[in-house]
């Protein structure tokens, strides 16, 4: 009776023991899903993307920075031509580190294809990023536009990982207003973004529209897409509060 009462007791541990084992795996199984989740890469258009135009641009940049070198640890600014035609930047933030990387035309995936060259051998404190809406004027998704930011603004800290990153929001222009609701989609990602990865987001959208809800024409230049000082006056104004010192 007691040999039978001892094999009973051996199978029940061998059976607890099992289904212990089995809900451990269960375990690990879940937490791998979970983490898998956590880890899921945002569509984006970097892998499709060509910068090859730009490569004379960049090159100059280099050039330029072998004789003259930007002070390390600035305030990098990039983007498109709306930051490479900002002529005022340095006069605007004076005391600020300022250092103008933008080249006319490009779009977010091309500012992370050249990060290396552009942004990184500065060791900024601070990157201020004005793109987007030549990405969306080029017909791109909203949702992969955003793909190009978290990509950009993940290679940023990989490079430098105590750098700020400020990502201004794309502004409306007259000569783009058709393509208002695709720019509002972007920024909401962007915004949203910003917030729960501790990023700031500089909202430059609304100041640049007028009582009438569309874009102040007098901030513009002739092409109805640049702006002429008095839109550099209201990005002065909205930015400056978020540099760093």
């Amino acid at each position: 009776m007691k040999t039978k009462m001892n094999a009973h007791t051996t199978m029940l541990s061998s059976i607890t023991l099992a289904a212990r084992r089995c809900l451990s795996l269960a375990s690990v199984l879940m937490l791998a899903l979970v983490l898998a989740g956590c880890a899921t890469v945002v569509p984006n258009t970097l892998s499709t993307h060509d910068s090859s135009r730009w490569a004379k641009e960049i090159a100059g940049m280099t050039a330029s920075d072998v004789t003259n070198l930007p002070p390390q640890g600035g305030i990098v600014f990039v983007g498109s031509s709306s930051v490479r035609l900002w002529k005022t930047l340095s006069a605007d933030f004076p005391g600020y580190p300022v250092i103008n990387r933008g080249f006319g035309g490009s779009q977010i995936a091309d500012s992370v294809h050249y990060a290396d060259r552009i942004i990184k051998p500065y060791h900024p404190r601070q990157v201020v990023i004005y793109a987007g809406g030549n990405d969306i004027a080029a017909g791109k998704d909203p949702k992969l536009v955003f793909g190009d930011f978290v990509a950009l603004a993940e290679r940023i800290h990989k490079d430098n990982p105590r750098a700020k990153i400020s990502f201004m929001s794309v502004g409306p222009s007259p000569s783009r207003w058709s393509q208002v609701v695709r720019v509002r989609e972007l920024n909401r990602l962007a915004a949203e973004y910003c917030r729960k990865h501790h990023l700031d987001f500089i909202n430059v959208f609304p100041l640049m529209l007028g009582p009438d809800g569309l874009p102040k024409p007098d901030i513009f230049v002739a092409d109805r897409l640049h702006m002429n000082p008095k839109g550099y006056a209201i990005w002065r104004e909205a930015v400056g509060p978020h540099l760093v010192r």
